[in-house]
């Protein structure tokens, strides 16, 4: 046979979009959870330049049979401007990782990262709720996942960025969504630190870095990384010889995933909230 099975002229295309694109692993993840259900589509890695961005995607947006983007560093807060209605999520972030295109062509859109990781720990029975958490980096995913976290009433959370907008920014919203909890802003320690989260891009593909100052790690501490390649990024390697319990991007993937491919199916079907 001369052929493959998953792909036609009609299958349905999905992309995602970003600069790097390498250390993508929604191609397989996402594609994976699309013919799971039957459908005859794909999702496909698609490498813009930063400096292209605003005048590539807008014409990609026109293809007849794309029905959706997933958006990923650095673009998270650029692709709001191209949605014409935001789901609550993408609202209190002011970014999203999915754009679908609806029946009547116009898009929407909404972010994932926060509800993934979330999704994440609860999947390993892991609480967030009355924890101290360390959040380093306050991007796309970053203020998604403080959102989100937020949202479980954790006793405290210390978050870092080296933008001060951005701080400012994720430390009112945590502050809007749980009251009770204490919002600390600056650089990233570990003391008093139950849960410690790498949203920032230090240890991604083959950057060797850590996120923060440290040569050994408390084995009571669980650490996550969002970074999906490599898996085991340094912040993990150094948390495994410690001792302690990680939880990797590749979950947080998992955990948003289907949430994302309901969200492109309900748009076609014409289900999405508006707003």
């Amino acid at each position: 046979m001369d052929q493959v099975d998953y792909i036609n002229g009609k299958t349905r295309l999905y992309g995602i979009v970003g600069d790097p694109i390498a250390q993508v692993r929604s191609p397989e993840m996402v594609t994976h959870e699309l013919q799971r259900r039957g459908l005859n589509a794909i999702l496909v890695p698609l490498h813009v330049a930063r400096a292209d961005f605003a005048r590539v995607i807008p014409h990609l947006m026109q293809l007849l049979n794309l029905d959706g983007l997933v958006m990923t560093i650095p673009f998270k807060a650029q692709a709001l401007n191209l949605a014409q209605s935001l789901g609550l999520q993408a609202q209190a972030v002011g970014a999203l990782n999915a754009l679908a295109r609806r029946k009547d062509g116009t898009w929407a859109g909404d972010m994932f990262d926060g509800m993934g990781c979330v999704q994440a720990f609860a999947r390993r029975g892991l609480a967030l709720r009355g924890k101290s958490v360390l959040l380093i980096g306050l991007g796309g995913a970053g203020g998604a996942i403080a959102a989100a976290v937020a949202s479980e009433q954790p006793l405290r959370m210390h978050i870092w960025d080296l933008d001060p907008d951005r701080c400012r920014q994720s430390a009112e919203l945590i502050a809007r969504l749980s009251p009770d909890t204490q919002v600390l802003v600056g650089p990233p320690h570990l003391d008093g630190v139950d849960v410690l989260m790498n949203a920032s891009p230090v240890g991604m593909l083959d950057d060797a870095r850590l996120p923060l100052v440290a040569d050994a790690l408390a084995p009571e501490l669980v650490v996550f990384d969002t970074i999906v390649y490599p898996e085991q990024t340094p912040l993990l390697q150094l948390a495994h010889r410690s001792g302690c319990q990680v939880v990797t991007g590749r979950e947080m993937m998992q955990g948003q995933i289907a949430r994302i491919v309901d969200f492109f199916i309900q748009a076609q079907q014409g289900t999405t909230n508006p707003e």
